[in-house]
């Protein structure tokens, strides 16, 4: 790599710091520190104090209302977020939707979508999958068939995070059969309010409600709901995945789990010593920290690569996939350490809990609280946004090509 970092960045991560420790909600920080799915109106709230700042949109362009900051600076303000315990912007609206709109869509569009994004003002659910074209999504069956001035949609999409929240929607659909399945998907931005749509939750092995299942029956999407160009909804689909991709090891939540990781190894549990006395368990967190380290400067690198490229591909070593992968089973590996050292405690569950008046606290000790919650629905991980056995088979294709 020949990028060189910053040396402002202390400085802005001092700055970034100063601010969340006077504008993020003690109850609200309380509630992200615990690591249980964020609750709406306080991820909508977070976006209102954001946006008063200029920093909600902190990935876009400032021509859009963003704040133009680079990878590294997007990377420190993420870390210092989810240090802070503040709820996680609305992904699908800031880092998928928002970046398609106002690189491929209409001036009408930009004007009516990006504002309300911006300001927390609407939520958007993401529907590419199926029950049968999950991560080869150039199987879906969805179809939107033009009549006239408008389409008419008709499909069954799943796993749609947050759907249950969504006003809008971003959707993949079959526009032409008779030719390439890639060639054939389209684009279209749909309001989750239309006649026709029903949605069905889906409850993950956690008790918690996050995932969704969207039918389509006959919704009449407007002409203008259409992103682009007819037919090129796989391009713009192979985009938005490469942007969310880029981000794909979660370094801010990784860190922000090895620190909780830390606390829980300073607790005397079911009366044993704490872990962090015990030289074999320091030789793992070095190891997990050193390789966090590793994936950071990858991260960083994969970053600077997209930004220097405007989108085009600079080489063949697929850094996606190879950042989902090892991001993802990071997740995992650290959340089962800490189920490990909480022993007894870490088998009890634990509820969500908002701290808001008429809930019953949760028995335990308080570092204990979420992470069992957390540690069930991080299995998926290495599942969504395209399976890591899926990532291998990409990452081998690159490389290897034919052979």
């Amino acid at each position: 790599m020949d990028f060189v970092l910053d040396q402002s960045l202390d400085a802005f991560r001092a700055e970034v710091r100063e601010f969340l420790s006077s504008a993020l909600p003690k109850d609200m920080a309380e509630r992200g520190h615990r690591c249980y799915h964020e609750d709406k109106s306080d991820v909508l709230a977070w976006m209102k104090i954001l946006c008063k700042k200029g920093w909600s949109a902190s990935n876009w362009p400032v021509e859009f209302g963003g704040t133009g900051w680079g990878a590294a600076k997007q990377l420190v303000f993420e870390e210092e977020c989810l240090a802070a315990g503040a709820p996680q912007r609305p992904v699908v609206g800031l880092s998928l939707t928002g970046p398609v709109i106002y690189t491929f869509g209409s001036a009408e569009q930009i004007q009516r979508h990006l504002p309300l994004i911006k300001n927390g003002e609407t939520w958007w659910g993401q529907c590419f999958s199926e029950p049968n074209a999950g991560s080869d999504l150039a199987s879906m069956t969805s179809t939107a068939t033009k009549e006239g001035d408008s389409y008419r949609l008709n499909g069954h999409k799943i796993w749609t995070t947050f759907g249950q929240y969504a006003d809008w929607l971003i959707v993949l659909a079959v526009t032409d059969k008779t030719v390439k399945p890639q060639r054939g998907i389209s684009f279209f931005l749909v309001d989750a309010h239309s006649p026709g749509i029903t949605m069905k939750p889906i409850y993950s092995m956690e008790r918690g409600h996050t995932l969704n299942e969207f039918y389509f029956e006959d919704v009449v999407i407007p002409a203008d709901g259409l992103v682009g160009e007819e037919g090129k909804g796989w391009s713009y689909a192979k985009f938005l995945l490469e942007n969310e991709r880029s981000w794909s090891a979660e370094i801010p939540r990784n860190k922000a789990l090895l620190q909780r990781l830390l606390q829980i190894a300073r607790l005397q549990i079911d009366g044993a010593e704490p872990a962090i006395s015990r030289p074999v368990f320091r030789e793992k967190i070095a190891d997990i920290t050193a390789r966090l380290h590793a994936l950071e400067m990858l991260t960083l690198r994969a970053m600077n690569e997209h930004e220097s490229c405007k989108g085009e591909r600079l080489s063949n070593w697929e850094s996606g996939s190879m950042l989902h992968i090892k991001g993802s089973e990071m997740q995992q590996e650290i959340g089962a350490l800490m189920m490990e050292l909480l022993g007894s405690s870490g088998a009890l569950y634990y509820p969500s809990y908002t701290q808001r008046p008429g809930e019953e606290y949760p028995p335990g000790p308080a570092e204990a609280h979420g992470v069992a919650a957390d540690f069930l629905y991080r299995r998926a991980t290495t599942i969504y946004g395209g399976s890591n056995e899926i990532q291998r088979n990409i990452i081998a294709r690159a490389l290897l090509g034919n052979v």
